[in-house]
């Protein structure tokens, strides 16, 4: 059971104090100079020294953190093996790399299209960033909400950098994308007459934000999984891709795979190859504790790029403003958005609020860093500091019950600790979440969410460009589904027409050249595959 220190407990008291005055004067909304000013002071996407500039490659020129920059130059796992391509242990017309949201998401469309569809997933399927997700997911389909509004909440949310037909189709698209979950099962909150839930998330200026109670990441890939099971598709369980293969044409044209426990090597080709290998919180960025699943460690940000496609926006990541602080059993863990959405405030150790709770993710991170590092008003922590997020609030607003029907995972999460968060507030920091950045894809009735290499799809948050350069909370649910069906039309429609050439690794020796003129010597491995937590 967690036992505060003396010190948490004097600040509790005071938190416990402002809290009648907090509800009669909630804390004003920020101006945008205000923002970029607290941004630029105190987010880790602006921090300098943490980045390095790429010596080869199709970035080459352009800075990314240090812990990518390793990777994406690294050593290739595939640079001293003897691999048979003539004889390949797979033949299908489609292969998913990743088992999350949006790779089930691609194979389930590309199967009801008639493809030869295999999965292939390093962990299980289901492991992955979607299982952990918990707020809910946006679509404007309310009668006081339409797909400009949500877009023009997107675009300033992202800083006005997201690609304007990808957000353009994330957001027009979303209401269908609800349907067609709804459709296979998924239990969304419901009113009583069948009407959904809907809430604010920070950024939104209408109430979007679709939920199944503070489960909805597990509760649409639980729905996604059973359809891939369901259907009986392919699913090649802890083995990872450890290089695309390409034929003679330079298109893509399957994958290595390494099986996690054995290490053997295996073959895949296919017509076309879709990457949803999800996001990068595993590298602890900058040191920052993270709320990603124990796979995320960039594999298809490299696999890409050393296959000959361009990142977007790969310096830029995303700091969940409301990571667990305390206990330190959870340090990192994601507190969803969905507890301010219902009420609760963000508090300094002196009970005061310091920012409107449901600014952008970024802003808010921000100002917990600041108020942390800069003003000394922070907690003291078992790992570092944090401020507190004024959970019981959330009754005090919503009625007696409202937490326990509404967000039972979070009390559940403290609860296992003795913490009560209808009753106490709760420690928080921000925690690495998601990765803003990723491959370069685009949209149209052509190439349909391909990447620079032919053949080569993306999909979920291993794309750049959908966000621009910050997310809104529920746009990355969105995106795995709108996107993930996507890449799966796409790929599948297009490998009714392709011919795959002889199969080559060629790429890879030609991107050991351009390391050795670059003057680089890599030892790391890559991609890395697994996060190590061992000396």
């Amino acid at each position: 059971m967690y036992k505060y220190t003396e010190e948490q407990l004097v600040s509790m008291k005071k938190v416990e104090a402002s809290r009648e005055e907090r509800l009669k004067n909630l804390f004003p909304r920020m101006t945008a100079e205000e923002k970029q000013t607290v941004l630029q002071e105190n987010h880790p996407d602006y921090i300098q020294s943490a980045y390095e500039e790429l010596k080869v490659g199709p970035n080459k020129g352009e800075k990314v953190l240090h812990e990518l920059a390793e990777l994406l130059q690294g050593k290739p796992r595939t640079l001293d093996m003897d691999i048979d391509l003539s004889n390949p242990d797979y033949d299908v017309d489609v292969l998913v790399i990743g088992g999350g949201g949006a790779g089930s998401s691609a194979a389930i469309t590309a199967h009801a299209n008639g493809a030869n569809v295999m999965m292939v997933t390093k962990l299980r399927i289901g492991d992955a960033n979607t299982m952990m997700a918990e707020g809910g997911i946006q679509a404007a389909d309310k009668e006081n909400d339409s797909p400009a509004i949500h877009y023009l909440d997107a675009f300033g949310g992202g800083h006005f950098a997201a690609k304007h037909d990808l957000l353009y189709k994330l957001v027009n698209e979303a209401p269908d994308a609800i349907k067609w979950l709804n459709d296979l099962g998924v239990m969304f909150d419901k009113a009583p007459d069948g009407t959904m839930i809907t809430t604010h998330g920070g950024g939104t200026s209408r109430k979007r934000m679709h939920a199944c109670k503070d489960y909805s990441g597990a509760e649409i890939m639980r729905t996604l999984r059973d359809e891939v099971l369901n259907r009986q598709i392919p699913v090649v369980d802890f083995t990872s891709a450890i290089e695309i293969i390409k034929d003679e044409n330079g298109h893509a044209a399957g994958a290595v795979l390494q099986n996690m426990e054995t290490g053997e090597i295996l073959v895949a080709k296919a017509k076309t190859v879709i990457i949803a290998t999800g996001g990068a919180g595993r590298l602890h960025y900058q040191g920052f504790p993270t709320s990603n699943h124990y796979g995320a460690t960039a594999d298809g940000l490299v696999l890409a790029y050393r296959a000959g496609a361009k990142l977007l926006y790969a310096d830029t990541l995303q700091y969940h403003p409301t990571g667990a602080a305390e206990p330190t059993q959870i340090f990192g863990a994601l507190v969803t958005e969905k507890v301010r959405s219902l009420g609760a405030q963000l508090v300094n150790k002196d009970g005061k609020a310091f920012v409107y709770s449901l600014e952008t993710r970024d802003v808010t991170a921000s100002t917990i860093i600041r108020e942390c590092k800069q003003r000394g008003n922070g907690v003291k922590t078992t790992d570092g500091e944090g401020v507190w997020l004024d959970t019981p609030m959330i009754e005090m607003i919503g009625g007696e019950g409202t937490i326990e029907k509404r967000i039972p995972a979070m009390m559940r999460m403290f609860g296992k600790y003795g913490i009560d968060i209808r009753k106490e507030p709760i420690l928080i920091y921000p925690t690495l979440h998601y990765q803003n950045g990723g491959i370069y894809i685009t949209y149209d009735n052509e190439r349909g969410g391909q990447s620079d290499v032919d053949n080569l799809f993306v999909a979920g948050e291993a794309v750049g460009g959908i966000h621009g350069r910050n997310r809104l909370m529920g746009n990355s649910l969105l995106d795995i589904i709108v996107f993930g069906r996507n890449a799966g039309k796409f790929a599948s429609e297009k490998a009714k027409t392709v011919k795959v050439g002889k199969l080559t690794l060629s790429h890879v020796n030609d991107f050991k050249k351009e390391l050795d003129e670059a003057g680089l010597k890599p030892e790391k491995l890559s991609p890395q595959l697994l996060p190590k937590y061992t000396r």
